[in-house]
């Protein structure tokens, strides 16, 4: 069972400690950089959630959702939107349906409208990252034809 737990005192460092595989590294910062992160956007306005991805009792994964403003330059879709900023299973686990299950709890998590109205939930991911692209289609998220800093914008009605 896949399950999305706040980051606390007890399960930060296994969650910082969380890798993607080496051809992977381009694609996402690391789970320590994406926390100082959410501190960073909070403190100037931003709504940042960030949760650690469990099966079970295991951490395998982490997420970043935020909502409007990311820090980065924006899509059009991105007005009063939410976006899954990072997202990442640890290489060891990767395979066995994991980011699937998280992306649909993350979406249910979304769908609650934490920090305000919204039509919209977003992600992008590099051109030629096609497993990324075949999970965010396989979860119901289209691409809108933008790209911002060579990766594809990929989008949800809510």
């Amino acid at each position: 069972m896949i399950t999305l737990r706040q980051i606390t005192l007890e399960n930060r460092r296994d969650i910082f400690n969380l890798e993607v595989s080496e051809d992977q590294r381009r694609f996402v910062a690391s789970n320590l950089s994406s926390v100082a992160s959410c501190y960073v956007l909070a403190t100037n306005g931003g709504h940042p959630y960030p949760f650690a991805i469990y099966a079970d009792e295991q951490p395998v994964g982490f997420v970043m959702i935020t909502y409007k403003i990311t820090g980065y330059d924006l899509p059009t879709i991105a007005e009063d939107s939410y976006c899954i900023l990072r997202l990442m299973i640890d290489r060891r686990y990767q395979n066995k349906g994991y980011g699937r299950a998280a992306m649909h709890q993350i979406v249910e998590f979304v769908r609650t409208l934490p920090a305000g109205p919204a039509r919209y939930c977003w992600i992008s991911y590099g051109i030629d990252n096609m497993p990324a692209k075949k999970l965010y289609e396989s979860c119901g998220f289209r691409e809108n034809g933008e790209i911002v800093h060579g990766e594809q914008i990929a989008v949800l009605q809510l």
